[in-house]
């Protein structure tokens, strides 16, 4: 109840309510949108990745094809790096094909490495070392030089091609790494990748010209001879998101005084005959655009990829098929052919919303076909504006709503929302290609839903924390709930009632203070407690307090139970049922190897055993219980600052007698006559009698101290069904032995009380309900209760608590 008053106190000073915490909640929402929170952005990123699996895949266009190192060509035309005369040769094949462009996701950076070059080179020299000058020899070795050459063979194979060729390079994005080299190489680099370069940009004004781009330091061209032999050529860097998926690729790279284009631009260029053209505003890339096909970008000039699907959605062709004319030329009839690596182990291989293992040759394949089907993802220019609104509108509803419905329709409502929220941009985004942010108008939704749902805790909910702060401890959760729920608030003062009071107590507890350390008994108490607690609890009972050792519990308050005394004789037989078990877990247990001496009174062996963790009076540690239905007082007593839900009355007092009696009989559960006789209609509307339900025997009609009606009080031994057959005897006999008894039958119940003794269940007791009939059939037998021809009413006056 502390934690509530002190919520409470935090919205008084505040002047907090549920508009203000709606409206403080989207404002903070839109403050973070603006500002951008990586974390958010990051699940932002997954729910385009989720978007583009909900849509699936979309059929590209005809107009690209991939004609791939795979598996199936290293195995056939042997490993990889394969000399640049099987390229060449892909190049004739494809240009009689009449592909239209053929692009190389492969770069050709440094000379092929050809033995028969080498040979011819060092054969020369040997020629010029022996001093030959044979004109006839020089021509000779110059023309094996040259049809030795690949590099020079690709670069022809290139020049007489009648497709358009376009060659792919990278860029070093820094220096690092880099510092060696000189800028004379440097210069030739960016010599080599002239054929990549915008050669129309666009400034919108002097600013522009400064806006801050995508930069790179130098590129890694392929080498000169093969860069001179075509106009076309184009980068395939590719920069992944923070968690390494690949959603957006530049389609301009800033080096040095000159813009680059990717190879993917380069062979729309290539394809379509026109060039491209940049326009740059103050804020960054205002477009690209090749002809009549317009290139969205972000202001850093990198387009979102709208992936087809995954891997192999575009046609993939075994390079080894083409080089042995197994593919039909008309498959290759004015497409774009993209000439890369799927082998595993020597592909680049990209993270993509579709896959996790993806070739990154097919992801030129995507822009490309992206760019020529002008089909898009893109977040449009009113995408800020509807995020925002979103934010606001879904916050504002659920504020609205929360307030004013129960838990399960407000969690409905919200739940609603976010998916119809969700549906909704899921719609968008695959029928007109727009991305809208989910995370943060979905986080609005959800932050505001659980504020209020917590502000509602701590408002309007307060009587059910009262109820659970006065009476968690002691009462059921369930009637916790059922008083809330029916609006039974407690407040100072009683109500008469009839319920069933329950004491219990610890025979001989003083003993065990004296015996065991203040640290020792808390355990111990702490322990036995708890588990006699959870008993009490799980039949609806109700804790009224613990007074040292013992429990005073009642049932039937503050919520009607109509059969609180059939539940009270069910909670007493389940405790000594459960004493039984502690004393057998207790009598088991051993001290730890590293604990101190627990005997630190330096008891003798027969009173506690060297190892064990509990002396012998906790293995025989016995309970007695008493019972008692009537009328009685509940409510909650004390002052206005401080109450305590209890009972009062005069059954009460019979219950905590009957409790202190049961040590003279040797009985450890006495119930009275009031609850044997209580009747109750139980759920199949029957009725019922609590004597029917339980095994017992009359103990005795007895008066106790301070009282002077007499009560019958009865032993409980188990539920019905639940004696043994030697239980069965010993009641039966001793039953037999009442009858003689009452009818003052001295000798004749004696008899039958010797045969109960025999098997009465507690023999380390000081005595037994048959054990004190015998005694006391010896005394009446001399001094008679009543005399000759007077009726005896059957009464014993107890005379000590």
């Amino acid at each position: 109840m502390g934690s509530g008053l002190f919520g409470n106190k935090i919205l008084k000073v505040f002047r907090i309510n549920a508009a203000t915490v709606t409206v403080g909640i989207i404002v903070m929402g839109m403050a973070a949108y603006l500002w951008g929170v990586p974390f958010l952005e990051l699940m932002e990123l997954k729910t385009v990745d989720l978007r583009f699996i909900s849509r699936g895949v979309v059929a590209p266009g005809p107009d690209v094809i991939l004609a791939v190192v795979d598996e199936k060509s290293l195995e056939e035309q042997g490993k990889w790096i394969w000399p640049r005369s099987k390229f060449a040769k892909l190049v004739q094949i494809l240009s009689e094909s009449n592909a239209k462009v053929i692009a190389f996701d492969v770069g050709f950076l440094e000379p092929d490495k050809n033995s028969t070059v080498r040979a011819a080179a060092d054969f020369e020299d040997v020629v010029k070392d022996l001093g030959i000058r044979e004109e006839k020899l020089d021509a000779y070795l110059m023309q094996v030089r040259q049809q030795a050459d690949n590099d020079l063979i690709f670069a022809q194979a290139v020049r007489e091609s009648k497709a358009k060729v376009v060659l792919g390079y990278f860029f070093q994005m820094t220096r690092e790494g880099l510092e060696h080299v000189g800028e004379k190489i440097i210069k030739a680099q960016i010599k080599n990748a002239r054929t990549s370069r915008y050669s129309m940009i666009r400034y919108t004004s002097d600013k522009a010209q400064s806006v801050p781009l995508q930069e790179a330091f130098m590129p890694q061209s392929n080498i000169a001879t093969i860069a001179g032999s075509t106009r076309y050529s184009g980068y395939f860097n590719m920069f992944p998101d923070r968690d390494g998926g690949v959603r957006w690729v530049p389609l301009l790279v800033r080096c040095g005084e000159h813009f680059y284009a990717p190879l993917s631009v380069q062979a729309i260029r290539a394809y379509t005959g026109r060039a491209p053209t940049v326009a740059i505003a103050d804020y960054g890339v205002q477009g690209i655009r090749l002809g009549k096909l317009a290139m969205p970008t972000n202001e850093l000039g990198r387009l979102m990829v709208n992936y087809r699907g995954g891997a192999k959605t575009f046609p993939h062709i075994s390079i080894t098929d083409i080089l042995h004319h197994r593919v039909s030329p008309e498959t290759f009839k004015d497409k774009i052919v993209l000439v890369g690596a799927t082998a595993i182990g020597i592909y680049d291989m990209r993270v993509t919303p579709f896959s996790s293992v993806f070739p990154g040759l097919e992801i030129h394949a995507n822009i490309i076909d992206n760019i020529l089907r002008q089909d898009f993802l893109q977040r449009p220019n009113w995408a800020a504006i509807f995020d925002l609104i979103a934010m606001a509108l879904l916050g504002l509803i659920v504020g609205l709503a929360i307030p004013r419905l129960r838990a399960l329709p407000g969690t409905a409502v919200t739940i609603g929302l976010l998916v119809t929220y969700i549906l909704l941009c899921q719609y968008l985004f695959t029928h007109l290609g727009a991305w809208l942010n989910i995370v943060y108008p979905a986080a609005v939704l959800v932050l505001t839903y659980v504020s209020l749902t917590l502000y509602k805790y701590l408002t309007e909910e307060r009587d059910k924390r009262f109820l659970q702060a006065t009476f968690a401890s002691y009462l059921a959760p369930e009637l916790i709930e059922e008083m809330f729920n029916s609006k039974t608030m407690p407040e100072l003062g009683g109500e008469a009632r009839i319920v069933t009071a329950y004491f219990t107590d610890i025979q001989g507890f003083s003993t065990f203070s004296e015996i065991l350390t203040a640290h020792q008994l808390v355990e111990l108490l702490n322990e036995y407690l708890s588990a006699m607690t959870d008993i009490l609890i799980s039949e609806k009972g109700t804790l009224d307090k613990y007074e040292g050792d013992a429990i005073i519990a009642f049932f039937g308050a503050p919520m009607d139970l109509a059969d609180h005394g059939l539940r009270a004789c069910r909670v007493a037989v389940a405790m000594q049922n459960k004493l039984l078990e502690l004393r057998e877990k207790w009598r088991n247990e051993k001290q730890l190897p590293d604990e101190p001496n627990r005997n630190t009174k330096n008891l003798p062996p027969e009173e506690w055993v060297p190892g064990d963790k509990w002396p012998k009076i906790v293995h025989q540690m016995k309970m007695r219980i008493g019972i008692n239905s009537g009328e009685i007082v509940v409510g909650n007593m004390g002052s206005s600052m401080r109450m305590n839900y209890t009972m009062m009355g005069d059954p009460v007092n019979l219950a905590a007698r009957l409790e202190a009696a049961g040590k003279q009989y040797g009985v450890y559960t006495f119930a009275s006559e009031y609850t044997m006789d209580f009747e109750f209609i139980d759920e199949n509307s029957a009725r019922k009698k609590v004597m029917d339900m339980v095994e017992a025997r009359m103990i005795d009609n007895i008066t106790v101290v301070g009282k002077s009606e007499p009560v019958k009080v009865y032993e409980i031994c188990a539920m019905k069904g639940g004696l043994a057959a030697q239980e069965k005897d010993l009641l039966k006999g001793f039953d037999e032995g009442m009858q003689h008894y009452l009818r003052m039958e001295w000798d004749e119940a004696v008899a039958k009380f010797n045969e109960s003794l025999k098997i009465e269940q507690i023999f380390d007791g000081k005595t037994t309900p048959s054990e004190v009939y015998i005694q006391r059939c010896k005394r009446f037998k001399e001094n008679p209760p009543a005399a000759p021809g007077e009726e005896w009413d059957g009464v014993f006056r107890l005379t000590e608590k």
